[in-house]
């Protein structure tokens, strides 16, 4: 999960680095289907010139990178210079001369008019501080025809946020995300996002909800570690978990997390929104 929003500075904060370099080689791992269907939904093609806004540690812009060749280009945007820098090194661990890791801001985007083919996110644009802003800012920077395409969380009832942090919300009370605060679901209701991209002046816009393989290749106990420590949305509700209420959460969250354990995997499965609209 990434943004390119000041907004909420924790969100890009030593969280997502921590989160990152700890469980980088899992968590791509369990990220991966979700890229491969936006890279796949998104259709880049040989020569395109791609902008990823939210980028993070670098996906799905190093699987664009790979796709569109030398003759193409990709730049990965990001706030945090730190996630950007990781991204860099995967790029040139796999001999990536097109890729190009930019630090900017989605709401105030520093590049040219017309200057991308094609634009992407993966799970960034719930998080932006004003979707309707950076969708009409990305706008200006593509071509005539271009795409920009978006991939966001379904709703929050589905296995993954189900055994971890709605068995937190049942002990817990209160709201489940602070009510001004980064919602990863914000797009979850059918069209909410379709409805944005036409009000910011995008064409022929498409919706679909899907589910995709969302696989863990470890232990619940890693898996909860993990969820824990990319949730930033969810630490107000975390933080006021008394201490001795957490035996008995973690003893429930390993056992929900179980029922989906298949071998020395935990396949979840994930609902996702992937969105698109033309210039």
């Amino acid at each position: 999960m990434t943004t390119s929003s000041k907004a909420e500075p924790e969100w890009g904060s030593q969280y997502r680095l921590i989160a990152s370099e700890q469980w980088k080689a899992k968590s791509a791992a369990m990220g991966k289907a979700v890229t491969d269907a936006l890279v796949e939904y998104a259709q880049p093609r040989a020569a395109m010139s791609v902008l990823d806004l939210a980028s993070g540690t670098g996906e799905p812009a190093i699987s664009l990178a790979m796709r569109v060749g030398e003759k193409g280009k990709v730049t990965a945007l990001d706030l945090s210079s730190d996630l950007l820098e990781i991204a860099k090194k995967r790029a040139q661990g796999r001999g990536l001369r097109n890729f190009i890791a930019q630090q900017g801001d989605a709401h105030s985007l520093p590049f040219a008019d017309r200057s991308f083919d094609l634009a992407t996110s993966r799970f960034g644009i719930m998080f932006f501080r004003d979707p309707s802003l950076a969708l009409r800012e990305l706008l200006r920077v593509l071509r005539p025809d271009a795409r920009a395409c978006f991939l966001a969380w379904g709703p929050f009832e589905q296995p993954y946020w189900q055994t971890t942090m709605a068995i937190v919300h049942r002990h817990a009370g209160g709201p489940l995300l602070q009510p001004a605060g980064p919602d990863p679901f914000r797009f979850s209701a059918p069209e909410s996002l379709s409805i944005l991209l036409r009000d910011a002046g995008f064409r022929e816009v498409r919706e679909e909800t899907r589910t995709v393989p969302w696989t863990w290749p470890g232990t619940p106990q890693e898996v909860w570690e993990q969820a824990r420590a990319v949730s930033v949305p969810f630490r107000p509700m975390l933080e006021r978990v008394p201490a001795d209420l957490w035996p008995q959460i973690e003893a429930e969250v390993f056992a929900a997390i179980g029922r989906y354990v298949r071998g020395e995997n935990i396949e979840f499965g994930a609902s996702v929104v992937l969105a698109s609209g033309s210039k």
